[in-house]
């Protein structure tokens, strides 16, 4: 799929959290772009900063730490963007699914007031054109008897219901730019392929950019166009999904390939990753991975490689990256 000009660009995103004085860098020069109708993944293990990369974007990170970098919307710097101007592009021009619907959802009010709320903060839609359209939104997003379901409180709608809900109220505004992080966690199969499907049918009938946040790479492969894979804070390896599934280059992603179980006999031991991610508080020196790493030389364990350009749309931040024919071997 082409793509036009990024809607959304981020250079050089640095988060920084504190604890007892001492400082924990989350984000570590982060960059990516984001184009109309594109749906960009964010892969790695938990507490490789893909959700801290989210709420840094959307400017949810900066009220418990530091946030420095460059985030280009429009034309406008959402990192020095004062909090009432950012607040009238939260919502309206970037929306946000969160990970767990029960808790993102006020169990206290009905999904139709809740849905009008968000249309009452960035539309200028009357009270009676806010219930259409929230009957609309909940239709859209496959949700049965819409007009008497706005009655209902979260606790009366399934999980996948809920996630379709918080779909809705994401997408009410018409949003350019959909950030959403693990939107099928604990999720059936079923449910989740239905999610996903959704997501993607919207953003291509919306014209709408996707980031996408995921530890699934069977869900990269089928939803994402491209993908950047992150370990300790740092994009390792980027570019479209066909490419760095098909030849992955860095070490760390060749360790999550093997470690998605495909045709292996019964009671084959199955592959993971060795060793644990680094705690923010005992960064290596150089290279994050080099702990972990098979391929680490010397060199890795005091510089710290930068993302560079290895093949045309693929950049990956290793010393000694690995070559096709490793990796198939791998």
């Amino acid at each position: 799929m082409e793509h036009n000009t990024p809607i959304l660009e981020v250079d050089g995103l640095n988060t920084t959290f504190h604890r007892g004085g001492q400082p924990l860098p989350a984000l570590r020069d982060v960059s990516f772009s984001v184009a109309r109708g594109e749906v960009l993944g964010l892969v790695g293990e938990s507490g490789s900063g893909k959700s801290v990369t989210l709420r840094s974007i959307i400017g949810l990170a900066r009220r418990y730490g530091d946030v420095t970098g460059e985030v280009r919307w429009q034309g406008q710097d959402l990192v020095q963007m004062p909090d009432r101007a950012l607040r009238q592009i939260q919502g309206r021009e970037i929306a946000m699914i969160f990970q767990e619907p029960m808790t993102s959802l006020n169990p206290l009010l009905t999904v139709g007031l809740q849905l009008e709320e968000t249309l009452r903060a960035h539309t200028d839609l009357s009270q009676s054109a806010r219930r259409d359209r929230a009957i609309e939104m909940l239709d859209l997003v496959g949700i049965p008897s819409a007009a008497q379901r706005l009655k209902d409180y979260p606790h009366q709608f399934s999980g996948g219901m809920r996630q379709r809900v918080m779909i809705a109220i994401a997408l009410a505004a018409n949003p350019k730019l959909l950030l959403a992080d693990e939107p099928t966690t604990a999720l059936d199969v079923t449910i989740q392929a239905q999610i996903l499907d959704l997501i993607l049918r919207l953003a291509q009938d919306m014209d709408m950019g996707v980031v996408l946040v995921t530890h699934d790479l069977g869900v990269v492969a089928q939803t994402c166009d491209t993908v950047a894979v992150m370990y300790a804070g740092r994009i390792v390896e980027q570019g479209s999904v066909r490419g760095v599934l098909k030849d992955p280059r860095h070490p760390y992603t060749v360790g999550l390939m093997r470690s998605v179980p495909e045709n292996l006999p019964p009671r084959t031991p199955l592959y993971s990753v060795p060793g644990v991610p680094p705690s923010l508080d005992a960064l290596p020196q150089g290279c994050a991975f080099a702990p972990r790493c098979a391929a680490c030389v010397a060199a890795c364990t005091q510089d710290r490689p930068p993302l560079t350009v290895v093949t045309e749309g693929r950049q990956v931040a290793c010393l000694n990256p690995i070559t096709k024919s490793q990796g198939n071997a791998a």
